[in-house]
């Protein structure tokens, strides 16, 4: 008896120091305040995304909430304001699987707000599908959506500089891989439904985030433009909730020891978005609040250039 409760001591004391060093994470340092500024999340109505919305409205900014689900942005809309004492939040309904909520989005967006100052485009899913679009639907809302929002409200972000533009992947990029051949033919990343062809689709449409904000760098230059990429580490978000139930479970049991919760999960975005200094790492992928480096596929001008020009393709910017 006594050898278990020494084992069990053991296993937790690892356990906190594990969660310590590895899990929690360094923290946004930046005490930027944000008032005049505006700001646009995606996906803010739960996860990552909100308590970012939530980070960021207490710092004095215009914080779009911008989110598919109207009541559950709705929803969120008030916790934030609550959360903040904030009435400068805002919710407006977008749908990333859809181009024409898009554009609608970015034409409302244009017409009502006169500035922008940080686009944060933090949103994404995890499942198989296809989009109104008739594209891939990780790839649909994890990449061209938010690449179309992007080039839409691109000279807005210019005309406020200087101004910056996050994109949320993940780690998972070192995994990921572009089938180009499947994008040109059936405009997806992967077309079977198993969950290793799932995560397939999602580590590869996180590499196009990665490759997306590499390129999009270059054509910033000269601009008062920054942009990032940054892993948030793993989350405790409702990403998964769309797995099977069997998926979930085994997720929970790993949340409870090894996965940031979502204040923690911001951290890198908040300092991608603020941290002052970081201007010469635009086009860089950040982990854990620390710019670092990538693997070549991750950095290769060829395949970026080739996804940039396929993604202008389907969006009908070229």
């Amino acid at each position: 008896m006594c050898t278990l409760l020494l084992y069990a001591v053991v296993f937790a004391g690892a356990a906190y120091i594990f969660r310590q060093i590895f899990v929690k994470g360094k923290r946004c340092e930046s005490q930027l305040n944000l008032t005049g500024k505006t700001v646009i999340v995606t996906g803010s109505n739960t996860g990552i995304g909100k308590t970012t919305a939530i980070d960021l409205a207490k710092r004095g900014a215009r914080v779009i909430l911008a989110c598919r689900n109207e009541q559950r942005g709705l929803s969120a809309l008030e916790e934030v304001k609550k959360a903040t004492g904030s009435s400068q939040v805002v919710f407006m309904q977008l749908d990333l699987g859809s181009m024409k909520s898009v554009r609608s989005f970015a034409e409302t967006f244009l017409k009502n707000e006169s500035r922008l100052d940080i686009l944060i485009n933090n949103a994404g899913l995890f499942m198989q599908g296809r989009t109104s679009d008739g594209l891939g639907l990780t790839f649909g809302v994890n990449h061209i959506g938010h690449f179309l929002l992007t080039h839409l409200l691109l000279d807005r972000l210019k005309q406020c500089g200087p101004s910056r533009i996050v994109n949320v992947s993940s780690i998972g990029h070192n995994f990921g891989n572009i089938d180009f051949d499947c994008l040109t033919t059936h405009k997806a990343l992967g077309l079977g439904t198993s969950l290793k062809e799932v995560f397939q689709c999602y580590t590869a449409s996180k590499l196009c985030n990665v490759l997306f904000t590499y390129e999009l760098a270059k054509k910033l230059q000269g601009t008062q433009v920054t942009c990032y990429s940054l892993h948030p580490g793993a989350i405790k978000t409702e990403i998964w909730r769309n797995t099977s139930s069997l998926m979930q479970l085994a997720i929970a049991s790993l949340m409870a020891f090894f996965f940031k919760n979502p204040v923690q999960g911001s951290q890198t975005t908040l300092h991608c978005a603020l941290q002052q200094g970081i201007e010469h790492l635009s086009g860089r992928y950040f982990n854990n609040c620390t710019v670092r480096d990538v693997y070549p596929k991750a950095k290769d001008d060829v395949a970026a250039k080739r996804l940039w020009e396929l993604s202008e393709k389907l969006t009908g910017l070229a």
